[in-house]
């Protein structure tokens, strides 16, 4: 199959979560299993130090009733010779920040100018390219206009004819909304933004819906989050359209990069280890306090998070916690950005348990693998979490984890069993500070029993989550979107 991958992220030119590691693994999973996959992106100002391919020609499109240059470079992939193409226009993509304004914090408001030109852009570089894609695989709302089209102004168009399309819900709780007076730069029909029609949400503009609607098949990065958004809870008021296509949805979990995320061949970190040995992982534990400037306690699990720092994620019932937390023999080091107001409660965190805590206020890539290779616990009580990977990497490291009971962390963690010792975290059954503190409780105590601690380490390693199995349910799910009658 020729498939075409759209997304707003794919590693290792731009990353700023899990969209960019799965467009950065899933096209080379797909490559090695014979198709032929080219994935498209925009080329931000901060994407440099890639060796790129310039394009010879430059196209345009209509984007708000103006025209728009572009052209593209390449890249490919030697090993799987999967192309990624990064579309050029210095006024939407030469700027500083990716979806918002690096000074203000705030989301560039032309955003939905810049991913209408995007979307266009994608399938005019297929048409220069002639790429005729048999699946167009979309993802998020950055590339949702992509779905609506095709299924629109391209419908009659013969170089897309037989295009099935296949949307990624990657994350609800982002959805693309514009106010209504945007609709029209759209350059739509008027009779999809009518109450009920399917781009119009409440009185606004929500281009995701409109990918719903209009997509052959819907995935979401888990099993259990795609039965999650059909539900009030947390289907971010979509609840309604996606128990509509409920016959086209599907949960494929998310794979983990085992070539990037692994104890045995990561290349960011200074001691390998596999479950045959691990003196590694303690050597790695070593480096990493005496990198924070905490004192080693052999018997005092460390406690890593890497994370956006924000609700989501559990900030807030960790802040709530955090002094009770502290009353645990452990240590905790925290990697991430995210609100000012988890940045002042962790830096006020440190400040009063200097020997327990540290708080990176960044984003260091090679730390975050240090910090994956040398804790004992990794901390991802998340309010939702449509798949998550630093749990599942977490798992191959023998870092176990400790998280809340939704979507992609209920799929791949299993709460260690207190009779049997099988298992491979600590769960959380309901959000709150309490249960935090709870499952926090039950991993320091087990941790002070060495033997049944490397038992679990030694259980959570074995577990796989690569990137195989995950392609091949996609590839059987394009199939399925490729037969209009399917």
């Amino acid at each position: 199959m020729n498939i075409l991958e759209i997304a707003s992220e794919a590693a290792p030119f731009v990353k700023t979560g899990g969209l960019g590691d799965v467009l950065g693994a899933l096209p080379k999973a797909l490559s090695r299993r014979g198709h032929n996959v080219v994935t498209i992106i925009p080329r931000y100002e901060s994407i440099t130090g890639h060796k790129l391919t310039e394009s010879t020609w430059e196209g345009q499109v209509s984007v708000a009733g103006a025209t728009h240059h572009l052209s593209h470079a390449s890249q490919i992939c030697r090993k799987t010779c999967h192309q990624t193409w990064l579309v050029e226009n210095k006024t939407m993509f030469g700027r500083q920040g990716i979806y918002q304004d690096i000074e203000t914090g705030k989301d560039f408001p032309d955003n939905d100018i810049r991913f209408h030109f995007f979307a266009k852009a994608a399938l005019e570089c297929c048409r220069r390219n002639d790429f005729k894609p048999d699946i167009v695989h979309i993802h998020d709302w950055q590339a949702a206009l992509t779905a609506v089209f095709l299924r629109t102004i391209f419908k009659t168009d013969p170089f897309f004819a037989k295009a099935g399309i296949v949307l990624t819900v990657h994350n609800l709780a982002y959805q693309g909304r514009f106010p209504a007076e945007r609709y029209r730069l759209l350059e739509l029909p008027p009779d999809l933004f009518i109450p009920t029609a399917p781009l119009e949400f409440y009185g606004t503009v929500n281009v995701l819906k409109g990918a719903i609607t209009f997509a052959d098949r819907i995935t979401t990065v888990s099993p259990r989050y795609a039965e999650e958004i059909q539900t009030p809870e947390f289907g971010c008021g979509l609840e309604g359209v996606l128990r509509e296509r409920h016959g086209r949805l599907t949960g494929i979990l998310n794979g983990a990069d085992y070539s990037e995320w692994s104890p045995s061949r990561d290349s960011r970190i200074p001691y390998h280890y596999h479950p045959a040995n691990l003196s590694g992982k303690t050597k790695n534990k070593v480096e990493l306090m005496a990198f924070a400037g905490l004192p080693y306690r052999e018997k005092t699990p460390l406690v890593g998070m890497i994370s956006r720092l924000v609700d989501q994620k559990g900030l807030d019932i960790i802040i709530a916690a955090a002094n009770q937390l502290m009353q645990f023999d452990l240590q905790l080091i925290v990697l991430g950005v995210g609100e000012s107001k988890y940045h002042q409660a962790l830096t006020l965190l440190q400040k009063t348990y200097p020997d327990k805590v540290r708080a990176y206020l960044t984003f260091d890539d090679r730390l975050a693998h240090l910090i994956e290779a040398g804790s004992d616990l990794y901390l991802m009580p998340s309010q939702f979490e449509p798949c998550g990977l630093n749990q599942i990497y977490s798992l191959k490291y023998g870092t176990i984890p400790v998280v809340n009971k939704v979507g992609g962390l209920a799929d791949t963690v299993e709460n260690v069993d207190p009779l049997t010792g099988q298992g491979t975290g600590f769960v959380m059954t309901n959000y709150s500070a309490d249960a935090l503190i709870e499952a926090v409780d039950r991993a320091v105590n087990l941790f002070s029993h060495r033997r049944r601690w490397i038992t679990l380490m030694k259980q959570a390693m074995q577990k796989d989550f690569g990137w195989e199995s995950s392609a091949e349910a996609y590839e059987k799910l394009f199939m399925t979107a490729g037969n209009k009658t399917a």
